[in-house]
């Protein structure tokens, strides 16, 4: 009897020291897998975060802020000019008539439509040529000009030739928007009331990046002396604010890439689906049928 429960405790004592020995794989196993993901997490974060490490370390003195450029009049382009003085008679020929708006439906910053009536100014287009046909002085060459230099060419060709008085000349663009497309929330495009946007404004309107899209090649598409340029920004970099590109144009296109998973996802058609699907099934039945046979 003695030598019997001799050899249940021996097997028990087996049986024990197995377990703590399949305890501890399982915990080596569970630990590494933790750290793999730990890595994974931080390697994720790299890949999605806007401008890494931005102002961390960065005096507040040293920051420096690309500057807002003033808009470059382009073939095109919708002009809206009002001349004022403080005798209205003076500055009515330099001013084209009010005509009928109609129904007129525009997108504003912020993705809202507005429906609007009633009376509106008529706009200068500049044309094929860069011209645009102002009353009385003629022909402008306004395309390459900014808005200051086209003010301050019709303020000189007007006083004190035709006014007796320095008018004030008010210019503002009638079409400045700006286009998201790709891997945004909101695709469309938006007119911008203020003439100022930046690229993290303008993603922002478009309900910022999807989870897919390229952080780190983002397409901007801008028209430049009647040529496109395209140009490749990377969202993670921390100078991006002191790019000459943080500051959009009128008439930009940002493209958002679709990364490499979702442009492989969206190659899978539903034949590749009911493959899958057919061979994931055969794999569950084929370990079913092995665990069963061991049994």
């Amino acid at each position: 009897m003695e030598g019997n429960e001799l050899i249940e405790d021996i097997k028990i004592k087996r049986i024990n020291n197995k377990n703590k020995t399949n305890m501890f794989q399982v915990f080596k196993k569970s630990l590494f897998l933790l750290i793999i993901i730990v890595f994974a997490s931080c390697n994720a974060y790299q890949k999605v975060a806007y401008m890494q490490e931005a102002g961390v370390y960065a005096e507040f003195s040293d920051s420096v802020q690309a500057p807002v450029p003033d808009p470059v009049i382009k073939i095109g382009d919708l002009l809206m000019i009002t001349i004022n003085t403080t005798t209205p008679e003076a500055a009515l020929p330099f001013n084209l008539p009010l005509v009928p708006a109609g129904e007129t439906a525009r997108t504003y910053s912020g993705g809202s439509t507005y429906l609007s009536y009633g009376l509106s100014m008529q706009n200068y287009l500049v044309d094929v040529e860069g011209y645009i046909s102002f009353p009385v002085i003629g022909k402008i060459k306004a395309v390459g000009m900014t808005k200051i230099a086209l003010t301050n060419y019709i303020k000189e060709s007007l006083y004190p030739q035709y006014i007796t008085e320095e008018p004030i000349v008010l210019i503002r663009f009638a079409n400045f928007k700006v286009s998201v497309i790709g891997e945004v929330l909101r695709p469309g495009s938006f007119v911008i009331d203020n003439e100022k946007i930046s690229l993290l404004e303008a993603l922002a309107l478009a309900g910022d990046m999807t989870i897919y899209g390229r952080r780190n090649s983002l397409l901007l598409i801008r028209e430049q002396n009647g040529h496109r340029e395209t140009i490749r920004i990377d969202m993670r970099d921390k100078n991006l604010v002191n790019s000459p590109y943080f500051y959009l144009q009128q008439n930009d296109v940002i493209y958002v890439e679709p990364n490499d998973p979702r442009a492989r996802a969206s190659g899978i058609g539903a034949a590749e689906s009911i493959t899958i699907s057919v061979v994931g099934t055969l794999i569950s039945l084929t370990t079913l049928i092995i665990n069963v046979l061991k049994k």
